[in-house]
């Protein structure tokens, strides 16, 4: 799969840019903000899998609790059996350091620990090709990056890769937009050419919509499914994707996370 880096900016002021900037997209097709998470959650995933074009939130405060730097692996046999993956983070700004200006502390001890954490856990499985396609891409980024961002970028794409997504990519510190939460959302949108953008549970609490409704972009609301039963969604908020790759395989989790997206995209919404 080729993925297009459309990490470029308009030559105009953030105002401007929601005027003219679908020239920087192909027009059309559903995006979604989302920061930078180190071998993401099924419920990041699935959104982002369900998007035309990933805009990929960077230039925002890092976050210490949050999940750009850490993920949560879970064993096989057991998903409650769990451990924290953690990359040690140096933030040269202090608090107000952005997502990519945060800065790996020991790379390679980083490394040998990801590596070794993953095949403990998942190197016995049964679809651990899929869960170590994914795992290559993430060592051989450590090689020539030291900034978290473009690890926990490389982790998630690796994930979709494996499922088969081929949309764009796009980065947020590369489109001018005004300072407003919902209103650079909406900018994003809008330079991107989206006429779709996908919101989670926890942005609808405070998305307003009227930025979007402006320009035409249709809100769609995105929900985890909410079954118990469900062996594969029932962990989906908590633990990393690699979980549901090992568990059901690449093609079982595509046929997933596909039909999710056509629930979402296919109904009044679309």
């Amino acid at each position: 799969m080729t993925l297009t880096s459309a990490s470029c900016a308009p030559g105009s002021t953030a105002a401007s840019s929601t005027v003219d900037a679908r020239r920087l997209g192909a027009n059309g097709g559903v995006c979604a903000i989302h920061q930078p998470n180190f071998l993401p959650r099924l419920s990041t995933l699935a959104k982002l899998f369900a998007a035309d074009r990933w805009i990929v939130l960077d230039d925002v405060q890092f976050a210490r609790r949050d999940y750009q730097h850490r993920s949560r692996l879970a064993a096989l046999d057991d998903p409650s059996r769990q451990q924290w993956l953690t990359l040690p983070t140096h933030l040269p700004n202090g608090r107000p350091t952005l997502i990519n200006q945060a800065l790996l502390v020991e790379p390679r001890r980083s490394r040998r620990t990801v590596s070794l954490l993953i095949r403990q856990y998942y190197g016995r499985g049964r679809y651990w090709p899929a869960v170590s396609e994914v795992l290559d891409a993430v060592l051989d980024r450590f090689e020539n990056t030291d900034r978290v961002a473009d690890l926990a970028r490389t982790s998630t794409l690796a994930l979709l890769t494996a499922l088969g997504w081929n949309g764009e990519v796009w980065e947020s510190s590369a489109i001018p937009t005004r300072q407003g939460r919902s209103e650079r959302l909406a900018d994003l949108a809008v330079a991107t050419g989206s006429t779709h953008y996908l919101c989670g549970s926890g942005g609808l609490r405070y998305l307003d919509h009227q930025p979007f409704a402006a320009h035409g972009i249709t809100v769609v609301p995105v929900h985890t499914p909410v079954d118990a039963g469900d062996r594969l969604w029932s962990w989906a908020q908590r633990i990393s994707s690699l979980w549901a790759l090992g568990e059901s395989g690449p093609s079982e989790l595509e046929t997933r996370l596909t039909a999710g997206r056509e629930a979402h995209l296919l109904g009044d919404h679309a």
